[in-house]
């Protein structure tokens, strides 16, 4: 059951939870109220939504944050993030999961690495690695997402919880090898390591009743590759982002707009 609006009709209680892709690390403005090492931005998704909807926003989303920073401290004086959810909390929002293990960097990072040793041709990552990427996301990703779902769940037992996908990275074939270091034979082979990983958060979702927002369909097309004004995640190279692989803050609105057309309480 949903919480009831206050009985003094105030704003609803949102909390922010999630990781880079939920602070929007590299997008400017910054959020100087957070702390340094989450490099959290005031363009990031929760903001958008808070302005569009006037929810009274406690935001604790922290760059590089994984799903053991919901129950421990991430950097000493940063509090584990789910010591912001209460009992009276009315809606929580995440991105969460990508950096479990280290799986989703380490891919972008080893098939970058690999395509750059073949100029771009074949697919060196695939051939290397395999399907590890992805029996590391069923096996070890997925349970803990279950865990920290259930987690939220019995602090705000009454919230709406949703969590978000992440959206696409590279496109489904091609690639753009001049901006992101991937072989042409390696961008489907990432694309589906990026889909076993949101088919996690969307599993996730669905054994512990959480809203899971799909990020596939809205998000095609505005990959990593596509023209400045078009891409919603900026590239390794020729980017607009210091924080390279991540969105900008038109894919921040993005997943925004998505978010708040699956949230019935706002």
């Amino acid at each position: 059951m949903l919480a009831p609006p206050s009985s003094a009709g105030g704003p609803v209680r949102y909390v922010a939870l999630g990781d880079s892709y939920s602070a929007a690390s590299g997008v400017l403005p910054p959020d100087l109220t957070a702390p340094p090492q989450c490099l959290r931005s005031t363009a990031n998704y929760p903001h958008v939504i808070a302005a569009a909807t006037g929810a009274q926003l406690t935001d604790v989303t922290c760059g590089a944050a994984d799903t053991g920073d919901f129950l421990a401290a991430q950097y000493p004086g940063v509090a584990p993030q789910l010591d912001a959810v209460a009992a009276d909390t009315q809606v929580v929002t995440m991105t969460i999961g990508g950096n479990d293990s280290s799986v989703f960097l380490n891919a972008i990072l080893q098939c970058g690495a690999a395509g750059l040793s073949t100029l771009g041709q074949g697919s060196p990552c695939r051939d290397t690695y395999g399907t590890s990427y992805e029996d590391t996301i069923r096996t070890t990703t997925y349970p803990a997402l279950v865990q920290v779902l259930q987690a939220v769940r019995a602090k705000a037992p009454r919230a709406e919880v949703a969590i978000l996908g992440y959206p696409w990275i590279v496109p489904a074939a091609g690639g753009c090898f001049d901006k992101m270091p991937i072989a042409t034979g390696d961008i489907p082979y990432l694309r589906g390591v990026q889909a076993t990983l949101n088919d996690a958060v969307r599993r996730a979702a669905k054994a512990t009743g959480v809203t899971y927002v799909d990020m596939s369909r809205a998000s095609d097309g505005h990959d990593a590759c596509q023209p400045l004004g078009v891409r919603w995640v900026e590239p390794v190279l020729q980017g607009t982002n210091p924080v390279i692989v991540h969105p900008n803050a038109r894919g921040e609105a993005g997943m925004a707009a998505e978010a708040l057309k699956a949230l019935r309480r706002l």
